[in-house]
């Protein structure tokens, strides 16, 4: 038992002889990006269907024109859980878009408007055009991108997320790249068409600053600032990687409900049938 105690004694002396300091990132020299405050968060968390809507509009003003969203399809704006766009602002949308299809009865291909079942139309043909129009770089799809990128919190921070419920590593990384353009370091060598960026691992991004301020307008009157697009477009980024995220959190706090309960019937039940035997 005293050896037990003093192994217990010095695994919390090591645990905090560790330092606190700020996240840790997955290249050397990569700043840690700032948190940010997201309706989504955390177990009771929604989306802000005006986030998601101010979001999409800054995609298809800004984003599209280099990055498809392939895994989403028109009819998605209008589900519940996501931008809840109407059916008729759906089909609007979507009809405003050419969607390659065929062949016809003469055998040709041809482009026709786009309808709600249709999915979201790449801008470049194939990724031999889209690299020759941006310089050798291929601009990812962007319908899981708020998952698949991310940056990695060291000791003890990864531990205390699990506790924390912190799973944002992906939005606050996708905001702080949009934000973190500047000018190189006095003395930095660049590369022809690339640009600095504090967040992006090696500093060195092949895509140009694509947020302005007052580059989109916005319908409900908010503010047309880097911050604000740079959130919101983000934010309808999560949606498109997690579009049932709602559904997903009220199921899993409706089977906890069931599962308490469950237990609890469980525990008397058992108090029930073994009263007698203890007689």
């Amino acid at each position: 038992m005293i050896k037990h105690r003093a192994f217990l004694a010095l695994a919390v002396s090591a645990f905090l002889a560790v330092p606190f300091v700020a996240p840790a990132s997955a290249a050397e020299g990569q700043v840690p990006p700032p948190r940010v405050k997201w309706s989504f968060a955390g177990p009771f968390g929604m989306f802000d269907r005006a986030q998601l809507q101010r979001g999409f509009k800054v995609y298809r003003e800004v984003c599209q024109s280099c990055h498809s969203l392939g895994y989403v399809a028109f009819r998605n704006l209008s589900e519940p859980g996501g931008p809840e766009f109407t059916p008729a602002q759906v089909n609007a949308i979507a009809a405003e878009y050419k969607i390659p299809d065929g062949p016809n009865d003469a055998g040709d291909m041809f482009e026709r408007p786009g309808r709600s079942a249709d999915r979201f139309p790449k801008p470049f043909p194939n990724d031999n055009a889209a690299r020759a129009a941006n310089g050798g770089a291929l601009p990812p799809d962007l319908s899981v991108i708020a998952k698949a990128r991310t940056y990695e919190r060291g000791f003890p921070w990864f531990v205390i997320d699990i506790f924390t419920q912190y799973q944002e590593q992906g939005p606050d990384y996708l905001v702080a790249l949009l934000k973190g353009y500047a000018e190189p370091p006095a003395g930095m060598n660049m590369p022809d068409g690339m640009s600095y960026n504090h967040f992006f691992p090696g500093h060195l991004i092949g895509m140009p600053q694509p947020l302005q301020d007052d580059q989109v307008t916005y319908d409900d009157g908010t503010p047309g600032t880097v911050d604000n697009y740079a959130k919101d477009v983000t934010a309808f980024l999560v949606w498109t990687a997690e579009p049932h995220m709602e559904a997903r959190k009220r199921i899993g706090f409706q089977t906890m409900i069931f599962l308490l309960v469950f237990a609890g019937l469980l525990y008397f039940t058992k108090k029930k049938v073994w009263a007698d035997a203890h007689a």
